[in-house]
């Protein structure tokens, strides 16, 4: 039978030239790891590829959201994107890569800033959690993967990757 598409709806659609990543992380309740996912889609909304990152023993919420903004560059990096807006439901997240400030996760953060540089533009934005349900539904589906990172280019996860719908405020 086919697959019966589901909408999601996403803030805004990024400018015509970039394309846009949102992020997410999830913890288990009942196992020792964690997970991270991006998902990218271009302007219209197409699927362009996903990525997971499946962690043993991470569980603090904050640093899980600063290494899926590191996950979303390198699936940005794989995919060949110089322009890309990502798009975090974590406000604090966003604020430390756009600020100085480096926070308890400041490695990570210098390293984000340090890979930056690759692209021609980064942009990274905060949305609310209900325009995020693809990359959280993505991060929990990932938890009980094997440990590494998964990624998909051509085929949009069954079931958690859904026809998306921007809403231009």
């Amino acid at each position: 039978t086919p697959r019966e598409d589901k909408q999601v709806q996403y803030q805004g659609a990024p400018p015509l030239d970039f394309v846009k990543i949102n992020v997410d992380a999830a913890t288990s309740k009942n196992s020792n790891q964690a997970s991270v996912a991006a998902v990218a889609r271009d302007s219209s909304g197409s699927f362009l590829g996903a990525s997971t990152l499946v962690f043993p023993g991470v569980f603090d919420p904050e640093t899980l959201k600063v290494l899926a903004c590191r996950e979303d560059l390198a699936l940005a990096s794989d995919l060949l994107f110089q322009k890309v807006r990502v798009a975090s439901d974590y406000l604090n997240t966003v604020r430390s890569l756009q600020e100085d400030g480096m926070g308890r996760y400041g490695h990570i953060t210098r390293e984000i800033k340090e890979s930056m540089t690759r692209f021609l533009k980064i942009d990274f934005i905060h949305e609310r959690k209900e325009f995020n349900q693809e990359a959280h539904k993505l991060a929990r589906s990932a938890i009980y993967n094997s440990v590494g990172r998964h990624v998909r280019f051509c085929n949009p996860t069954e079931g958690v990757c859904i026809q998306t719908i921007f809403v231009h405020q």
